[in-house]
């Protein structure tokens, strides 16, 4: 996507089999009618192992031998779920960063079962979607984009919990000092605060972590609770769309 087009306006720039592919495209709630004939299904549902274990239970009785799995899983690796799929040497992670269309990478994990002959084949689908696909040697939680951003989302919650300053302070100091179009709390907004407040609560349940537990406990009684859950709603830690992080580093 061009740097300040919308996504109307790059519309015009797509490939023509995108139209084709809307005009085709066919909505249903039957799971087993959407995957009559897939090849790939991609899983984005909610970051909880219960959850995403009990739908992979439920999907490999209904999808063709054929379909390739792929979690979308923010932090969870795919050893975590391989054994739910019932088709470990079809099952691999596929993560995307958000907006996808302006943060166009792929990161692509498998695991220890997962057929070479797949992964490779994510690869190539990764390349065709116009993304630039970041294959990991082996497992790792959080791929490389969640390794590096996770610790720094949770520092940033960390400071503001335990009130060392306020969020906005937090996201000023990070815009000025590294010349960055938004600070950690601008980003938890984009990311969706339900997915940060999940990824903290298993943290402090898989982990016995006081700090990620006191960060999920916050997130849950004044966002979660509350439905201010991100640029989604319209509202997180700032309103939108006209959010004041914008103004935060003048």
């Amino acid at each position: 996507m061009r740097d300040g087009a919308s996504i109307e306006e790059d519309a015009n720039e797509l490939p023509s089999w995108t139209t084709s592919t809307v005009e085709e495209t066919t909505l249903t709630t039957s799971l087993s009618d959407a995957l009559v004939d897939a090849d790939l299904l991609i899983e984005a549902i909610p970051e909880r192992l219960d959850i995403k274990r009990a739908f992979y239970t439920r999907l490999q009785a209904v999808a063709p031998v054929k379909t390739i799995f792929a979690s979308n899983s923010s932090t969870m690796l795919p050893s975590q779920l391989a054994a739910s799929t019932g088709r470990p040497e079809r099952f691999l992670h596929l993560h995307f960063a958000t907006p996808v269309w302006q943060h166009n990478i792929a990161e692509i994990m498998a695991n220890p079962h997962t057929d070479p002959a797949v992964f490779e084949a994510l690869i190539a689908f990764s390349r065709q979607m116009g993304m630039v696909p970041i294959p990991l040697k082996k497992e790792q939680p959080g791929y490389v984009l969640n390794a590096l951003l996770v610790p720094f989302l949770l520092a940033a919650l960390q400071l503001f919990v335990e009130g060392v300053a306020d969020y906005q302070l937090i996201d000023k100091t990070w815009m000025i000092a590294k010349d960055a179009k938004s600070g950690p709390f601008g980003s938890i907004d984009q990311i969706g605060i339900t997915t940060v407040y999940n990824i903290t609560r298993n943290m402090a349940e898989q982990n016995k972590e006081s700090d990620a537990a006191r960060i999920a406990a916050y997130l849950k009684e004044h966002f979660i609770d509350t439905g201010k859950l991100g640029v989604d709603v319209g509202e997180g830690f700032y309103t939108y769309p006209n959010s004041a992080y914008l103004a935060r580093a003048s």
